[in-house]
C-alpha cells in the first residue's frame, strides 16, 4: 500500500501554493469583503491549466487524473475556500458530466472551451423545494418538434450569475419516475433563461450563487446530455464527484486553520511563555492535525477510487462527511486559539470559519451523506 503522491502530483501541489501565494492570498480578503468573482484570477487559472486538469488534451485538458485535480483543490482552498469551490464545480462535475455522457460533438463545443477556461460551468439542480430529494423538482423540459422547451425555477446555483455553460436537469416524463429526468447542456444568452435572485452568503462570498428562471426556454435536441430519461444517474455521478471535491474543499479550509493555529499560537506570548505551550492550546492542535490527515487520506482514495475505474459514492460521502463536520470544528478552534483576534473580520481564521459551514451543507448534507452511507453499508 503505496501512500505517496505521483512526482506529478506533488510538482502539482508545489505549483499551485506557489501560485496561490502570488496570486490568491493577495486578494483573499477583499473578495470576501466585496463579494466580487475575480475575473482576473480566473484568467490566470485559465492561463495555468487549472481549469482542465482532469480533461483530455484533445478536448482542452491536461490530460492527468482526477486525484491529481482533487490535490490542485485542496491547496487552492487553503488559501480562498470560494476560489476552490468554484473550480471544484467547474471541472469536477461540469467537465465531467460532458466527459463522461457528451457526444463527440458536444465534448468540442462544451467541453473544450471548459477546459481551456474560457467558459465557466454551472451545476443546475436544487429547486426551492427541492434538495436532498432532487425527486420533487418541477421544472419540465417538453419535447417541440426539434427542441425542447424549459420551464421552471432553480435555486442556489453554484457560478450562477458568473457561468456561461449551465447544466440543467428537468423532467421530460414525470410519470417515468426515475427514469423520466433528463439533462441539457444551456448556454449563457438563451432566450428565456434568466439569472433570478442572487444570494448574498454568510461565507464563500465570491463564490456567485443564484436562483436560475426558465420561461418557455428552448432547447435545441442536440443540447440534450446523454439520453432522455438518463438525467438523474447523471446528477448522482456529479454528486460523486462533486461530493470529493468538497472533501478536498474542507480539508484545504482545515490545513489553512491549522497553519494559522500554529503560528498565532507560537507567537502569542501570555504568562510569559507562547500559547503553543499551554497543553490547552497543544491538544487542540493535535486534534486538528491528527483529523487533517484523516480527512486528506479519505479524500485522496475517494479520488483514486474514481480514477481506478471502481464505484466510489461511499467513499465520496465518507469524504465529504468527516472532512466538512472536521473542518467546521477545527475552524471554530482556531478562532478560539485566536482569541479576540481570531473574531475581527479580516482575520484568516473568522473567514475560514464562514466558509467551513457551508460544506456540511451542499452537496448533499451530512445528513444526506450519511444516508449514502448507511444505504451502502447495511445493504
Amino acid at each position: 500500500m503505496d501512500f505517496k503522491l505521483t512526482e506529478e502530483q506533488e510538482l502539482i501541489r508545489k505549483n499551485m501554493r506557489e501560485f496561490t501565494e502570488k496570486h490568491v492570498d493577495p486578494i483573499a480578503v477583499e473578495i470576501d469583503e466585496t463579494s466580487r468573482h475575480p475575473e482576473e484570477l480566473f484568467k490566470k487559472l485559465a492561463e495555468g491549466g487549472w481549469m482542465g486538469i482532469p480533461v483530455p488534451v484533445e478536448y482542452g485538458g491536461s490530460g492527468s487524473d482526477y486525484l491529481t485535480h482533487i490535490v490542485a483543490v485542496d491547496e487552492l482552498a487553503r488559501s480562498c475556500a470560494s476560489t476552490g469551490f468554484t473550480v471544484s464545480i467547474h471541472v469536477g462535475i461540469a467537465c465531467m458530466l460532458v466527459l463522461l455522457f457528451g457526444t463527440e460533438d458536444q465534448k468540442k463545443k462544451f467541453l473544450a472551451p471548459m477546459a481551456r477556461g474560457e467558459k465557466l460551468g454551472a451545476f443546475v439542480l436544487t429547486e426551492p423545494g427541492a434538495g436532498t430529494d432532487v425527486m420533487a423538482a418541477t421544472t419540465t423540459a417538453v419535447k417541440d418538434g426539434n427542441d425542447y422547451v424549459l420551464n421552471g425555477t432553480k435555486t442556489f446555483t453554484s457560478n450562477g450569475p458568473t457561468g456561461d455553460t449551465y447544466f440543467v436537469f428537468a423532467w421530460t416524463d414525470k410519470a417515468a419516475g426515475r427514469k423520466g429526468m433528463s439533462a441539457f447542456i444551456v448556454p449563457r444568452g438563451t432566450p428565456g433563461m434568466e439569472v433570478g435572485t442572487h444570494f448574498k452568503k454568510m461565507g464563500l462570498r465570491s463564490s456567485q450563487t443564484s436562483e436560475m428562471v426558465f420561461r418557455n426556454c428552448r432547447i435545441p435536441q442536440e443540447n440534450l446530455l446523454g439520453k432522455e430519461g438518463a438525467g438523474l444517474l447523471m446528477a448522482m455521478t456529479g454528486f460523486d464527484h462533486g461530493r470529493t471535491g468538497i472533501a478536498a474543499q474542507s480539508t484545504g479550509i482545515l490545513q489553512a486553520a491549522l497553519d494559522e493555529s500554529i503560528r498565532y499560537s507560537k507567537e502569542r506570548v501570555q504568562f510569559g511563555q507562547p500559547i503553543s505551550r499551554q497543553q490547552a492550546i497543544a491538544w487542540m492542535i493535535a486534534d486538528m492535525a491528527t483529523d487533517l490527515q484523516a480527512a486528506r487520506f479519505l479524500t485522496y482514495h475517494a479520488a483514486w477510487m474514481k480514477d481506478q475505474g471502481k464505484p466510489f459514492s461511499k467513499e465520496a460521502s465518507m469524504a465529504k462527511l468527516f472532512t466538512s463536520e472536521a473542518a467546521m470544528r477545527h475552524t471554530i478552534k482556531a478562532v478560539q486559539i485566536h482569541g479576540g483576534y481570531g473574531y475581527v473580520k479580516g482575520a484568516k481564521v473568522e473567514r475560514l470559519m464562514r466558509d467551513a459551514k457551508i460544506t456540511e451543507i451542499y452537496e448533499g448534507t451530512s445528513e444526506a451523506q450519511r444516508m449514502v452511507i448507511s444505504g451502502n453499508v447495511l445493504r
